[in-house]
């Protein structure tokens, strides 16, 4: 992989982001040297010493072994230290709850899904106090060693309710119930929001192997689909924190609806399944569905669903010209690839006139990428540089060490 360069400053009034930009760095790159560091940043050679002295003390970074066989002193590369900090992820979904510890290099510790019919407030937090002290006796971490707790949910949930029959009077609840307010009176971190499928991008851009596209966009597939924008390698989410909501794209000439939420949504291969097998339908949303019953139907929906989905990506490029896709949703790796597999086929055989062809690539967290996601916010704003927002920044915010 080539190192990305991203700029600092030698001034003194600016450590505090130039220890972030070193954080982030090390973070695209998973190791560096301070030579590396400092030709990379423009930083000077002190400069970087003094950084990565402060943030090992500090105990965000490791040594790694010397690089040896080289003429002079052996090199030592810095790493992130995978214990400094621990999170809390929790997606609350249409059909499932997910929750996870996550690591400060994002190995999830331990997880818990649980399907349901449809989220309500009640069964929301119950699902949490009583998952949420065995998780962590399980991760061997207590109170103290968790620094924030995040939600990944949809938002509007009281929507769409036809789609995947649920009361609309329960799902209503919703309207009026603070889960933010909510949960900070019964837990003692920090507790952010954000939408499921930017969360999911943002969980697949932190923690999901480095790759050179600075531009992306990511298509989540789950009970529907939603997915989020990466510019300029930082998560764009738009100023409504909705961007990437791509399920009412238009999809020409396809039997079933004009939305992309009507062909690439698992609530769709749910109805085509449930007319043979209602129960069997109902599995798809368990961590131990049998996805080999689901056929004929799961080939028939891999076809539509890649279909629309291609049609959605043509659109995509026409706005922004992304270098790569990424697919994932809540289902298997062979069933991603087989999708992934299933779209390239479908663009070969699309007019794309007026665009550059993008790499498709799977995903890398499937179910869990919500919740995962929704761990990786406070390591993505307060630990990496976000290029969209840096320079519209007051410079007292900008500057404060």
């Amino acid at each position: 992989m080539r190192f990305q360069p991203l700029k600092g400053s030698n001034l003194t009034t600016v450590r505090g982001i130039n220890e972030r930009l070193v954080l982030h760095l090390l973070r695209v790159h998973e190791r560096l040297t301070k030579a590396e560091a400092t030709r990379i940043t423009g930083l000077s050679a002190n400069a970087i010493s003094v950084i990565f002295r402060a943030l090992e003390e500090e105990g965000l970074l490791l040594r790694g072994s010397p690089n040896r066989g080289r003429i002079g002193q052996p090199s030592v590369p810095m790493m992130l230290n995978p214990d400094a900090r621990h999170y809390i992820g929790f997606k609350i979904g249409r059909r499932s709850f997910d929750l996870v510890v996550v690591n400060f290099v994002g190995k999830v510790l331990v997880s818990k899904t649980e399907a349901h019919l449809y989220p309500t407030p009640d069964n929301t937090l119950k699902f949490l106090a009583e998952n949420l002290p065995p998780l962590l006796a399980s991760a061997g971490k207590t109170e103290n060693d968790i620094a924030a707790l995040n939600i990944a949910t949809p938002f509007e949930l009281w929507s769409w309710t036809d789609d995947f029959g649920a009361p609309v009077e329960d799902m209503a609840a919703w309207r009026s119930f603070d889960v933010k307010k909510t949960l900070m009176s019964q837990y003692p971190w920090p507790i952010k929001i954000e939408n499921d499928g930017t969360a999911a991008c943002r969980g697949e851009l932190v923690f999901g192997p480095p790759h050179d596209s600075q531009d992306f966009v990511y298509f989540f597939v789950g009970t529907f689909i939603g997915g989020g924008l990466v510019l300029n390698g930082s998560v764009f989410p738009g100023r409504r924190g909705s961007a990437g909501g791509f399920g009412p794209l238009r999809i020409p000439d396809e039997p079933g609806g004009d939305r992309l939420v009507d062909h690439a949504s698992l609530v769709v291969l749910e109805h085509m399944v449930a007319a043979r097998d209602p129960e069997l339908a109902m599995t798809i949303y368990t961590e131990d569905c049998d996805w080999d019953a689901l056929e004929p139907e799961l080939t028939q929906w891999i076809q539509r669903s890649g279909r629309s989905l291609a049609h959605a990506i043509i659109s995509a490029l026409a706005v922004i010209d992304f270098e790569v896709v990424v697919l994932d949703g809540a289902f298997p790796d062979i069933i991603r690839k087989r999708l992934v597999k299933e779209i390239n086929q479908r663009l070969d055989q699309l007019d794309q006139q007026g665009v550059v062809r993008p790499g498709i690539m799977p995903g890398n967290f499937g179910s869990l990428a919500r919740a995962v996601g929704a761990a990786a916010y406070q390591i993505s704003t307060e630990y990496m540089i976000d290029q969209n927002t840096l320079l519209r920044e007051t410079p007292s915010t900008i500057f404060k060490s």
